[in-house]
């Protein structure tokens, strides 16, 4: 089939050994790759109930039919797996240029499987997959790690035309299970622990290197077709604001719509909002543009500290969510402080938004008298500690690095915690943007603002942050295009720019196949029955699908509040239009649907 390999390689760790295996059609024609392939690869291949951290939980690599190829924004590579934070299925995706050697190496997806007797490294290859010993990689933070892997496993074969690497940190050998994968230092697959699966099969690094490239159906169609989007997409207002202030210019937005999460969620501004702005970062430190291969976006933000103890530093970073993580949620109000916080997450495999949440929740039961430790607000330095600890897995560290749900538990602030299914929200409140609360509440992988992005239309006025009536049809038309941007695994970023209409034309030029709006939301329905049939398995019920509750008890200092019926209601009708039981229970297929 034109845009797919036909190839998928599995890696038994156990066994030291892997097999290649042709691609069943029905299924890329079904679900087209990425997303919805590994997805019924985990449904097929996974144990029901499986322990995330168990060897049989398979570790699933997949990109996209557009990724290597002509079209724009699809450097990204993701990883799938039941997730050890929460216990449901997850999904996390990461770009830069890496991703392009993922695709090379002639895969639609590499599965992981079993786990290693002793720390391992991979090459991902053509012909499949070579092991090495790693243990003198043992302990290695994330950056030397990857300067490790690429100085001692690519393998001089004539095919390595483009290579990358994936590593994990301390914090994923150690099982924690806030641990990221990563690539190129600061491109990150972040949340849901996909680091702990990694590291939970003595997996250090990954090296793919290859030279094969995808076949598109109209490969003439495809190169005209991409220069004429580029020359639109670089006049586009959109992307002009990305090139030019990354997510960091999201501090000012959030904090004029009242929707920016501070103090560890009691609050939707914070008075030094300015101190931590895109604005004031790109003045005071040196802030260049950086961009992922195949993208005229350039949203990276490549930066060198002038000023303060951290000058020189030198990070791609932050993004929005990781300043509103600890300058919001633990109130920091320095920027450089935020990069230094930033940095050490980065080096230890932690995923900020997670980290930042913890930081902010201990503070709270410190104050609460729950527990003993040196934090408070606006401490950077007793955050930095805490992170340390829960990389580590020492004192209280060994407690939160299994995630915030066990930490309440034990501490008995089930009330207090802030998360959905075990994840934490990222930086946009659902009480400004109820759409946001409906977006938490049904997410497969937890509290994720990425699988519908809706704080976007209600931000923009496309509906009003606190209109109950068609919310969930809104977000289903986001959610279900979405979808289908991670079947073809594109960046979120380019939302506004690849349309339905744009959609259909780049996947018929890629794959010939029928790509028009019915039937691409045909595909983004079965795959949200398909990834919600996961769940449903793995023990996931309609309470699931809830906001904690404080969340709707305490309002905003500004009265912003989301009512529980308003959320109930909200849900109700998600399940409706999904087809699904009132109980959120995907129906039998039909002719519309492929079956399970």
């Amino acid at each position: 089939m034109h845009g797919f390999y036909g190839r998928i390689l599995t890696v038994d760790l156990t066994q030291r050994r892997f097999t290649i295996e042709a691609t069943d059609p029905a299924y890329l024609d079904a679900y087209l790759g990425g997303k919805g392939l590994a997805t019924r690869l985990l449904l097929d291949r996974n144990p029901a109930g499986v322990d995330a951290l168990a060897p049989e939980n398979n570790l699933i690599f997949a990109t996209g039919p557009l990724c290597g190829g002509a079209a724009w924004g699809a450097s990204r590579y993701g990883v799938f797996t039941k997730s050890p934070q929460t216990g449901f299925y997850t999904e996390s995706y990461a770009g830069g240029r890496s991703p392009q050697a993922v695709d090379a190496a002639g895969f639609d997806a590499i599965i992981l499987t079993g786990a290693a007797d002793s720390l391992t490294a991979l090459t991902i290859h053509p012909d499949g997959c070579t092991f090495h010993n790693a243990t003198a990689l043992a302990g290695l933070d994330v950056y030397d790690a990857d300067d490790a892997a690429k100085a001692r496993f690519v393998l001089p074969r004539d095919d390595a035309k483009r290579v990358g690497v994936v590593v994990i940190g301390p914090a994923g050998e150690n099982l924690c299970r806030l641990a990221m994968i990563a690539n190129e230092r600061w491109r990150c697959a972040g949340r849901t622990g996909v680091g702990a699966v990694m590291g939970s099969k003595r997996v250090k690094a990954i090296v793919f290197q290859g030279d094969r490239q995808r076949q598109p159906a109209d490969a003439a169609g495809l190169a005209a077709y991409a220069a004429a989007f580029a020359k639109r997409g670089v006049a586009n207002k959109g992307v002009q604001a990305y090139k030019a202030m990354g997510t960091t210019m999201m501090v000012g937005i959030m904090n004029a719509a009242g929707a920016f999460p501070a103090k560890y969620w009691t609050q939707g501004t914070c008075e030094h909002w300015e101190k931590i702005s895109g604005e004031r970062f790109h003045k005071e430190h040196e802030v260049k543009a950086h961009a992922c291969a195949k993208c005229f976006m350039s949203c990276g933000r490549m930066a060198k500290l002038a000023s303060g103890r951290h000058k020189g530093m030198v990070l791609e970073g932050p993004e929005y969510e990781t300043i509103y993580a600890f300058g919001g949620l633990c109130m920091i109000e320095d920027m450089a402080e935020i990069v230094y916080l930033n940095d050490l997450c980065d080096r230890l495999g932690i995923d900020t938004i997670s980290a930042g949440n913890l930081c902010g929740f201990v503070i709270e039961a410190v104050k609460l008298r729950r527990v003993d430790y040196p934090i408070a607000y606006n401490d950077p330095d007793g955050a930095a500690r805490l992170i340390a600890d829960i990389a580590a897995g020492t004192g209280i560290g060994a407690l939160l690095g299994q995630g915030i749900k066990v930490a309440a538990k034990a501490w008995g602030l089930e009330a207090l915690a802030v998360h959905v299914k075990g994840l934490e929200p990222a930086g946009y409140d659902p009480r400004a943007l109820q759409g946001m609360g409906l977006a938490y509440a049904t997410s497969d992988r937890g509290a994720c603002h990425l699988r519908t992005t809706f704080y976007k239309p209600e931000l923009s006025g496309m509906i009003p942050p606190d209109q109950v009536q068609d919310k969930a049809a809104l977000l289903i038309a986001f959610e279900d295009r979405l979808t289908i941007f991670d079947t073809l695994i594109l960046c979120r970023f380019f939302r506004d720019l690849y349309t339905w209409e744009e959609l259909t034309q780049v996947i018929s030029l890629v794959t010939g196949l029928d790509a028009s709006e019915a039937a691409l939301t045909r595909r983004a329905a079965a795959i949200a029955d398909m990834t919600r049939t996961f769940n449903l398995r793995e023990g996931l019920t309609p309470a699931d699908d809830r906001l904690p509750e404080r969340l709707h008890t305490e309002p905003l200092p500004s009265g912003k509040h989301l009512p529980r019926e308003a959320l109930d209601t909200m849900v109700a009708d998600y399940y409706r239009l999904r087809h699904w039981s009132a109980a959120g229970v995907p129906g039998p297929a039909t002719d519309s649907q492929p079956a399970l």
